[in-house]
This record gives C-alpha cells, sequence and structure tokens, in this order.
C-alpha cells in the first residue's frame, strides 16, 4: 500500500509574499479610504486618494520584496561560496564535520561517517549547504518570484476595498468600507491559514484584529484633522 504526505514547506516563498502583500493591501488601502473619508473629503479626492494608494502600494511591495530577498539570497550565496572552498581546501575536515552533525542527530560515529562519506560523493556542496548551513531548494531566496507575488496579491488585496467605496458613495461609505475590509481579511486568513496547514481560527482572527486596529486609527486621525479644522 503506497503512502504519501503532502507537506507544505515549498509554499513557505509564495505564501509568505502573497499572504504579506494582499493584507497590506487591505488594510492600508481601506485605511486610507476611511481616513481621507472622516476628513470630510469629497467622492472624487477619497477614490484618487485610494488609487493612488494602491499603485505606490503594490510598486513598494514589490521593490522591498526584491530588495530584502535579494539580500537574503546574496548571503545565502556568500555562505555557498565560503563552503566551496573550504571543500577545495580541506575535503577531509568537511567530511568530519558533516558526520559529526550527523552523530548529533542519533546516528553512530561510523554510520555517520559513512552516510557524510557517500552524500559528498554524490554532491558534497549540496550536503554541506543542506545539513550545515540549512539551505534547500524549498526555502532558497527568489527574489523576482518575491516581487510580483507580493505586488500582485496587494493589487488584488487593495482593489477590494477600492471597489466597495466606488459602488457606494455617501455616508454609508466609512462603515461599508470598513465591514467588507474586515470580512476580506477573515477570508485572506482562512485562506492563508488553510494553504499553510495553521490553525484557521487563529489565522482569520490575527489578521481581522490587526486590521481593525489600523482602520480605527486612519478614522480618528482623519476625524482630528478634517478638512474644516
Amino acid at each position: 500500500m503506497s503512502h504519501h504526505e503532502q507537506h507544505r514547506a515549498h509554499r513557505v516563498g509564495w505564501l509568505r509574499a502573497g499572504v504579506l502583500g494582499a493584507n497590506d493591501g487591505i488594510v492600508s488601502t481601506s485605511s486610507l479610504i476611511i481616513g481621507v473619508a472622516a476628513a470630510g473629503a469629497t467622492q472624487g479626492d477619497i477614490m484618487l486618494a485610494g488609487i493612488a494608494g494602491l499603485f505606490a502600494g503594490a510598486m513598494s511591495m514589490a521593490a522591498g520584496e526584491y530588495v530584502s530577498v535579494s539580500s537574503q539570497a546574496d548571503t545565502e550565496a556568500a555562505d555557498l561560496e565560503i563552503e566551496r572552498r573550504s571543500l577545495k581546501a580541506n575535503y577531509e575536515f568537511e567530511v568530519a564535520e558533516l558526520a559529526e552533525i550527523y552523530e548529533s542527530r542519533g546516528l553512530e560515529s561510523a554510520l555517520a561517517r559513512e552516510v557524510a562519506v557517500q552524500l559528498m560523493e554524490h554532491d558534497a556542496l549540496g550536503a554541506h549547504a543542506r545539513d550545515e548551513i540549512g539551505i534547500s531548494e524549498i526555502i532558497a531566496a527568489q527574489p523576482t518570484q518575491a516581487a510580483f507575488s507580493s505586488a500582485g496579491s496587494f493589487f488584488v488585496g487593495a482593489s477590494l476595498p477600492l471597489l466597495v467605496a466606488w459602488a457606494v458613495p455617501g455616508p454609508r461609505l466609512i462603515s461599508l468600507v470598513a465591514v467588507s475590509s474586515l470580512v476580506f481579511l477573515a477570508v485572506l486568513g482562512t485562506l492563508a491559514a488553510r494553504a499553510g496547514g495553521a490553525p484557521i481560527l487563529i489565522g482569520a482572527a490575527r489578521v481581522t484584529f490587526w486590521g481593525a486596529i489600523a482602520m480605527t486609527v486612519t478614522a480618528s486621525i482623519g476625524r482630528l484633522l478634517g478638512l474644516d479644522g
């Protein structure tokens, strides 16, 4: 009988960037719309601010993710180069070092060395990258993927409260944008938790809570600094 386990570690890169982008898109745009509306702005000004926030935020998320993940990739590349030089200069030391790692995980000394030797004969750098440094193909930094995922998800997330604000102008705008955005955040948290294998209620609650805080703060500031005052 075959047995197959479905792991989720390979989703870490795009899931983190996607959830972060969508969450920021919903929270920042809804908060911006609510803050501007609370200050007494016209419908046109509210939409202009929201659209500007959408494009500025998407580009900011893309640039920020690309720079951040590129820095991680640079660090990984530097560590791999150090390991590559060490393998050339002192191969036997690296064998012993890898064997020591396996021994600390529970293998007998002789078996740990045999495993280290065989793995290094197959792919010495890969074995040390994975078991000494902690770099694998699954979690390796991918700047372009992170940038596009973050920017795209921000754009989608920001579009949701913007569409609500466009569809429902007038005195109900603030309350409907706030309520719909909290619903969007709850759905996002649920989907992210399901994709990542985390508890759904916790995932939904934490993004909704912080979204509510952000909207409350910006609404208060908007009223305090209103166009008439």
